[in-house]
């Protein structure tokens, strides 16, 4: 017999993101406006609502004046700045190019957009949704899926707390919790560990193309009075990425006058040596960026992955006793770099035909109603006319694959569906060995303008209890020295922006693989780009990793 305790209740939402809180938020209103009864509860492995969020962000509001229609008079902290001007540049090393707006469809000028943080979004819609009775449990890592004698999800066990590094309990040990459920949805966000393991145990991606990624590196800056520009957005594309690799930059003009900056970087990138964290570092020496930080000061830091397969990477929605929702199954519009919206709305649909499920008396079954509604929902709409994009510029390079990309955006737009719908490649195999590439040379950091990556995670507010087991687990220790040092230097070393994977002991002709889990801002790179697919990223205990105030 299980030690864990155990609570039940209609629906178990996995993640306190804008996917999770929508569906929790919709299934009460559903509730209030049809008068039934449904308990809801929302799991979030950080240490509070919006301590893992990260985003931009731009944020489109179609998505929240559905669901709650009146937000901008409910003292919703996005409400603070909407965008008043939308400029896109091509950056050289030493200048730069502005895109006119009429080359681009009318979806890409960022009108009626909000720009500020998705961590005070989700803070927020986490008060709506408890004044609508749902309960949420923050430091609480959900750890294992419970499945039912049919073999249908039953819900989700909560972490261990209390277990040393060694697997020994200590004086605090506590088990997990186990919460059961009629229906569990999965928001995870992106690679979550659960997810994971439910598109691998339910076969879910078979009709999909593989999920690709890019890395995304963010800082708050407060600059000076006269160089800030509230409400004012700015994308770069170019420089300093080299061949064989693709992302760009955003530049954010927020509340209080500070700004909101950071660099993508795709990671399909073929250099071993390529450091999307120092590709940030150098995007700030450029003059027009290094200009509007000139005076400023550095305030936060932080990086996450973000899927970038669009449309053709979605999996298949559903599972006996569940659902994917926002991030989890990959609702980013890329050229937009806007998925806040679709995940709110993926949130709700798939609330609605849980609701109806459940009054209907269904119990673990799948949700087709959910995939149904997506099908003929405007995310699906949005996603299929941009569908193109990232595999046009993958494939065709930054010059000639965006004007492509821009011609199809401006087909399918305008109703001239295109009849193919380009592949993509898993991120993990395109490493080129380090002996076909040049090594990247990057300057050192001078403390003003660029930084290193330790004194960064610092500003993260990262926090792990030492003494538990490690999160970042290895399918064969050997594989670090043994393959990836002699083939490709060991990338993790560079790929990392949190400095977590290090090589010790190469001089002495004894190398090790080191681990820094204390320093892992959960951005899930290692286990996305990892050469062999080694690296499994798994959660720690409840409330490690970073706390973001404002991002």
């Amino acid at each position: 017999m299980s030690e864990r305790e155990s609570m039940p209740y209609d629906v178990v939402i996995v993640g306190a993101g804008p996917a999770g809180l929508a569906a929790a938020i919709r299934l009460k209103q559903l509730a209030a406006e049809k008068g039934g009864e449904i308990s809801v509860c929302v799991l979030e492995k950080g240490s509070e609502v919006g301590a893992h969020i990260l985003s931009g962000a731009v944020v489109d509001p179609r998505g929240l004046d559905e669901l709650i229609p009146d937000w901008r008079d409910r003292d919703c902290p996005l409400a603070e700045v909407p965008v008043t001007d939308n400029q896109h540049w091509i950056l050289t090393r030493k200048s730069k190019f502005s895109l006119p707006h009429f080359i681009t469809p009318p979806f890409m000028h960022n009108k009626g957009t909000y720009t500020g943080s998705l961590g005070n979004l989700c803070r927020w819609l986490a008060a709506q949704a408890e004044e609508l009775g749902v309960e949420i449990f923050p430091g609480f890592a959900a750890a294992e899926i419970l499945f039912d004698h049919n073999g249908a999800v039953m819900g989700v066990a909560t972490g261990d707390m209390g277990v040393a590094r060694d697997g020994t309990h200590k004086p605090d040990y506590t088990p997990g919790l186990e919460l059961h459920a009629k229906y569990t949805l999965m928001g995870e966000g992106v690679r979550g560990h659960l997810s994971k393991e439910l598109i691998r145990t339910f076969d879910l991606a078979r009709d999909s193309q593989p999920q690709v990624y890019g890395l995304g590196i963010k800082e708050l800056w407060d600059i000076k009075p006269e160089n800030h520009v509230p409400g004012q957005v700015i994308h770069t594309q170019g420089w300093p990425l080299g061949e064989g690799a693709n992302g760009g930059g955003f530049f954010y003009h927020q509340a209080n006058g500070q700004v909101a900056i950071g660099f993508v970087t795709w990671l399909n990138y073929s250099n071993p040596y390529l450091s999307p964290f120092q590709e940030m570092q150098r995007w700030k020496t450029h003059p027009a960026i290094a200009a509007m930080l000139e005076g400023g000061k550095r305030v936060s830091y932080g990086a996450r992955a973000i899927s970038d397969g669009g449309l053709q990477s979605i999996p298949k929605l559903v599972f006996p006793g569940g659902a994917l929702i926002g991030d989890s199954a990959g609702f980013l519009n890329v050229p937009r770099i806007k998925g806040s919206h679709t995940a709110l709305k993926s949130g709700m649909m798939a609330a609605e035909a849980a609701y109806d499920a459940i009054q209907a008396g269904r119990a673990g079954d799948e949700l087709a109603a959910y995939p149904e509604a997506f099908e003929k929902s405007w995310v699906r709409k949005e996603l299929s006319i941009v569908r193109n994009v990232l595999p046009l510029v993958e494939r065709f390079g930054d010059a000639i694959g965006t004007g492509l990309a821009g011609i199809t955006m401006w087909l399918e737009y305008f109703g001239l569906k295109l009849p193919f719908t380009m592949k993509h490649h898993p991120d993990h195999e395109s490493l080129w060995r380090k002996d076909q590439v040049k090594k990247i040379d990057y300057p050192k950091p001078d403390g003003v303008l660029t930084f290193d990556r330790l004194s960064s995670v610092f500003l993260s507010n990262t926090n792990h209890e030492e003494d538990q087991p490690v999160h970042l687990t290895l399918k064969d220790p050997n594989i670090p020295v043994d393959y990836d040092l002699p083939m490709y230097d060991e990338p993790a070393q560079r790929y990392c922006p949190a400095g977590v994977y290090e090589i010790v002991g190469e001089e002495e002709g004894n190398p090790k693989f080191v681990i820094n889990a204390q320093n892992c801002v959960h951005c899930k790179t290692c286990d996305i780009k990892d050469p062999t697919q080694n690296i499994n990223w798994v959660v720690p205990e409840g409330g490690g990793g970073p706390n973001y105030p404002n991002m």
